[in-house]
């Protein structure tokens, strides 16, 4: 299908050209219609067709061959027409799971750094810090469970309300005095995008709407780090260690400490 809208618009390419180097030739049009037809027009809807088939031939998708639901046109960061359950045909629902996705994700990625980091303190002897899922159980001399858990669920919640208050509202958030004088710091360009200071000092994406490859690049890694989240959740559910402890003991014996030989022991 690809050769062939390809051929099919280098001979429109060249009657056209055949037909403009004979005008000139002969210094008067002739009147033999080209394919059949004169109107222009109809040929260059036909052009347009050509050049949206070789666009849709060129788009990348999640399975190869497969032609992506309507909904997912593209224009979304991260978009390869994945969407087998058909959650996002109403418009509302694809807005709201693009925004729950992204939370996700930069959830996920915070999450696998900061587990992997604090692991390597703790395999390494740098520090005596918990292996991370017993993290949650540890004990502060400046506060107790009870008070961290009230100060955090506060935070939280007053975080994920102005994140959903600029969600059904854009750009309510960023007005004067709706966050202690910091609006500017955190200002963005649109929802799940905040900028500023505090949040893109380096300044790499001021224009969102300019700014699809970060976005690309920030869920894509995004889509990894879950993924990797996962797979750290039933490695401590099956091995009982962190994911440095399990690399390190692969390493030591990369034929015969693998998944595999680790599922089977644990079934055993």
């Amino acid at each position: 299908m690809y050769i062939s809208v390809v051929r099919s618009s280098h001979i429109l390419a060249c009657s056209c050209s055949s037909s403009f180097i004979l005008k000139q030739s002969t210094g008067k049009s002739t009147n033999r219609p080209a394919f059949g037809t004169t109107d222009l027009s109809k040929w260059g809807r036909r052009a347009t067709h050509m050049r949206t088939a070789i666009q849709a031939q060129q788009r990348p998708t999640w399975l190869p061959g497969l032609d992506p639901p309507p909904h997912l046109d593209g224009t979304l960061a991260g978009d390869f027409g994945f969407d087998p359950l058909g959650l996002g045909e109403d418009p509302a629902s694809l807005k709201w799971y693009v925004q729950a996705e992204l939370v996700h994700a930069r959830f996920a990625m915070a999450g696998v750094a900061g587990i992997l980091f604090t692991d390597l303190l703790r395999v390494t002897g740098i520090s005596d810090l918990p292996v991370w899922y017993e993290a949650g159980a540890t004990k502060f001399d400046f506060a107790s469970t009870r008070t961290l858990f009230i100060i955090q669920l506060l935070l939280m919640g007053f975080v994920e309300t102005k994140r959903y208050m600029d969600f059904t509202n854009p750009g309510s958030q960023a007005k004067e005095g709706s966050f202690f004088g910091l609006e500017a710091a955190l200002e963005g360009l649109e929802p799940g995008y905040p900028g500023g200071p505090l949040l893109n000092p380096l300044g790499l994406a001021k224009d969102s709407a300019n700014a699809h490859e970060w976005k690309l690049k920030e869920i894509k890694n995004g889509r990894l780090a879950m993924v990797a989240m996962l797979g750290i959740f039933v490695q401590a559910n099956v091995t009982h260690v962190g994911p440095v402890d399990n690399l390190v003991k692969h390493l030591s014996d990369p034929w015969h400490e693998t998944i595999i030989q680790t599922l089977a022991g644990s079934g055993s």
